[in-house]
């Protein structure tokens, strides 16, 4: 039943649920938010307001000048995008197969999709020391290129899984004219299927993007080199070198670093806006 066909007592209800649910999550934000602003001795207030009463800029400034958040920053972007790039390249052929590939029995397509949940269900935890012996043996320790690889790894069944959910929902109709029309499966796939899977190409880049983002195991065990550690890791390596008592600089720090990764969410997600309106068949 739509909303608007609600009593409006009930619209009311479920937008304070929503309202509850959006304080939840944004009270911690906007917590270290103005933690980020407070000068040292509000810190230790034994009635904390929500705002700073003196609010200032230098923990930011100490943050810019004393770290190399700047650095940290790129190096996250860098990983972010060749994980999204290396995780779209495998999963996109691979979700097209299981989706449209018909195997000679269901239960082989089940034994498939299964194996790639259970990849995907591996945690890091498991693999990382592993991995460190691997990439130690092959010399790629201090490596990006060997972090963004297991970033991959770790994406790709991921990928996998939600793109073939957006191909599920693409008629086999536009496949079979296409197919008519003397394409091949590569060309349908380039040509026909993904300009109308962009919304969802988007969606999986949007959360490939935040998973990467947020990774702090891998890289902390495969890099010790400063210059190459992406934010997670070098924000507790900014901490490791500041002073006994630096919530602030700490709060200055992670308010910086999220701000790309918001920014990111705001582009793309303005892109699948774009693509859902602009519908699958032109002229």
């Amino acid at each position: 039943m739509s909303i608007r066909t609600e009593k409006p007592h009930v619209v009311l209800t479920i937008y304070a649920g929503y309202a509850v649910v959006l304080l939840f999550f944004l009270l911690p934000v906007l917590w270290v938010v103005s933690l980020s602003f407070r000068p040292l001795e509000e810190l230790f207030q034994t009635t904390p307001s929500l705002w700073p009463t003196n609010p200032t800029w230098s923990s930011y400034t100490r943050v810019l000048t004393e770290s190399s958040l700047l650095t940290y920053i790129w190096n996250s972007l860098k990983f972010a995008l060749g994980t999204v790039v290396g995780a779209l390249l495998i999963a996109i052929p691979s979700a097209y197969a299981l989706s449209r590939i018909r195997f000679r029995s269901p239960q082989r397509k089940r034994a498939v999709m299964l194996g790639i949940l259970a990849v995907q269900l591996i945690s890091p935890l498991v693999t990382v020391l592993p991995l460190y012996r691997y990439f130690s043996t092959l010399g790629l320790i201090n490596s990006q290129i060997a972090v963004t690889l297991v970033y991959i790894a770790v994406e790709a069944p991921f990928a996998t899984w939600m793109l073939k959910g957006f191909f599920d929902t693409i008629p086999r109709a536009l496949d079979d004219a296409a197919r008519i029309d003397g394409c091949s499966r590569l060309q349908v796939l380039t040509r026909v299927l993904l300009p109308v899977m962009l919304p969802g190409l988007s969606s999986t880049a949007i959360l490939l993007s935040i998973g990467t983002w947020g990774q702090f195991l891998i890289p902390y065990i495969l890099l010790d080199q400063n210059e190459l550690l992406p934010v997670g890791v070098g924000i507790l390596e900014f901490q490791s070198t500041t002073d006994a008592v630096s919530t602030n600089l700490l709060a200055a720090a992670a308010v910086l670093s999220s701000i790309p990764a918001i920014f990111i969410f705001i582009i793309l997600q303005r892109f699948i806006i774009g693509a859902l309106t602009s519908g699958a068949v032109k002229g």
